[in-house]
């Protein structure tokens, strides 16, 4: 019985350590995000999902916000170096010719920005990572310019307010 209740107060203070992300719900920074964007910027939200659109903005962007979780063990392989921002490009150049990946600055979370051309247009995708925690800002522009503008803009801006401190 003592080892059981060692193992449990282990374990509870493995949980505490693990922090993750500052909040869980979107819906709190659907205005904030919408202004970042353009003030034509239409926005639909839900806990774990912001959909965000300006035909009016430069490029016309179109934004997926969503929160989720990742723990199949991406997040300490690229911590601990094992996989490098290179190898993370690679696997991007795979899916999209041309992709390009830079690091993010994210606070005590980590994370990248991949941009790539589509078929029709451009794409930007923001991977962010915080003990399991996952944040992916995706963008459907007219060019790869307005798609990672787009990007960095509301990266820039809600970021912050989701990683935390």
């Amino acid at each position: 019985m003592r080892g059981l209740l060692i193992l449990l107060f282990s374990l509870w203070a493995q949980a505490a350590m693990a922090r993750g992300f500052a909040t869980h719900d979107l819906t709190g920074l659907a205005e904030v995000a919408r202004t970042a964007l353009g003030p034509d910027a239409t926005a639909q939200v839900a806990a774990l999902h912001l959909s965000l659109h300006c035909a009016a903005c430069t490029g016309a962007p179109t934004l997926e916000l969503q929160l989720g979780r990742l723990t199949d063990g991406t997040e300490e392989r690229v911590r601990s170096g094992r996989t490098s921002s290179a190898a993370l490009e690679a696997i991007c150049i795979r899916r999209y010719p041309g992709c390009r990946l830079s690091t993010l600055p994210a606070g005590r979370a980590i994370g990248w920005l991949s941009v790539y051309t589509l078929d029709n247009g451009a794409g930007a995708t923001a991977v962010i990572l915080r003990d399991g925690d996952l944040l992916t800002i995706e963008a459907r522009a007219v060019d790869r310019g307005a798609a990672e503008d787009s990007v960095r803009r509301l990266t820039l801006t809600v970021l912050p307010q989701i990683v935390g401190p």
